[in-house]
C-alpha cells in the first residue's frame, strides 16, 4: 500500500501525502516512502523541480496517532533508532538534487513543519493553521530543529517553538519558515509561477548551487575559497554555462527555454 500519489507532468515530479483521513499524518512506512522517493529524484536529471503538498483538507498533521500509541512502550534505543528514521526523512528532502517547492494548505502541525522547513521554497494559502505542538506533549521539536534552525529568523520562531502556540502564514512567513501567503485555493497558481522561474534556468546549475548552499555552514574559509573558485571555474567551461554565457552575449534565449 503507498501513502504517496508521485505524479510527473511538464519535467516536474508532484508529490502528494495521501492519508487524507488521518489528515496526512505520517507513520513509519509513510516516513519510509517519503525517504526513498526523494533518494530516487537524485537520479532524475530529466526533471527540473519537486512539489511536495498534501491531499485531502490539510497538508500534514504530524505524527500519526497510532504511531504515537506505539511510541509509549518503546525502549529508548527504539525511540532513537526511529527518531534517525525521521531525521532521514527530512535530509533526504532537503538534500534532494532538485529544487523542493513545498505547497501547505489546511495545518501543518508537529513534524510537519520539518518537511517545510527542508523544502527550499513554500507557499501557504490563507487559513492555514501552523503550530509546533511537541511540547505541549512533554516532548520537543528536536529532530525538526535542525532543518527549521537553518531555515528561520531565531527570534522569531523560538517563542512559536517553546510555546506550541497555533499562528497563520503570516507569522510564519515572518518567521522564515515560508516564503509567500496567498490566498486560499490559489496555491497551486503560485507554485506554477515559482516552477516557471526554475525553468529559466540551467538545471545543472540549479542543481550545483543547491548543493553549496547546502555544504556552505560545514566548509571552512579556506574550504569555501576553494569549493567556490572551483565552482565558478567548472561552471564556467561546462556546456551549459558555455550556452548560456553565449545567449547573453548574443542576446538570444539560452537553448533550455526553447
Amino acid at each position: 500500500m503507498s501513502f504517496l500519489t508521485v505524479t510527473e507532468l511538464d519535467l516536474v515530479a508532484y508529490v502528494k501525502l495521501n492519508r487524507p483521513d488521518v489528515r496526512n499524518a505520517f507513520n513509519p512506512e509513510m516516513i519510509h516512502e517519503i525517504t526513498q522517493t526523494f533518494h530516487s529524484f537524485n537520479h532524475r536529471h530529466d526533471l527540473r523541480a519537486v512539489v511536495l503538498q498534501g491531499e485531502g483538507k490539510s497538508f500534514c498533521a504530524g505524527a500519526d496517532l497510532n504511531w504515537m500509541k506505539e511510541m509509549v512502550n518503546f525502549t529508548f534505543h527504539q525511540n532513537r533508532e526511529d527518531s534517525l528514521k525521521l531525521f532521514m526523512m527530512f535530509e533526504a528532502i532537503a538534500k534532494c538534487a532538485l529544487p523542493v517547492i513545498g505547497m501547505v494548505h489546511g495545518a501543518a502541525f508537529g513534524g510537519a513543519l520539518g518537511l517545510i522547513a527542508a523544502c527550499d521554497e513554500v507557499v501557504a494559502e490563507e487559513g492555514t493553521q501552523f503550530c509546533f505542538s511537541e511540547v505541549k506533549l512533554g516532548i520537543a521539536p528536536a529532530v525538526i530543529s535542525a532543518f527549521v534552525a537553518r531555515k528561520t529568523v531565531p527570534g522569531k520562531v523560538r517563542p512559536l517553538m517553546l510555546s506550541a502556540v497555533v499562528f497563520n502564514p503570516h507569522i510564519a512567513q515572518q518567521a522564515g519558515l515560508i516564503n509567500e501567503v496567498v490566498p486560499a485555493g490559489e496555491g497551486h497558481t503560485a507554485v506554477q509561477k515559482i516552477i516557471h522561474n526554475y525553468k529559466q534556468c540551467g538545471s545543472e546549475a540549479v542543481r550545483e548551487t543547491k548543493k553549496l548552499l547546502n555544504d556552505i555552514d560545514r566548509l571552512s574559509w579556506e574550504q569555501l575559497r576553494d569549493r567556490t573558485s572551483t565552482l565558478i571555474a567548472e561552471r564556467r567551461a561546462s556546456s551549459e554555462g558555455q550556452e548560456g554565457l553565449k545567449a547573453f552575449l548574443e542576446k538570444r534565449e539560452p537553448s533550455w527555454r526553447n
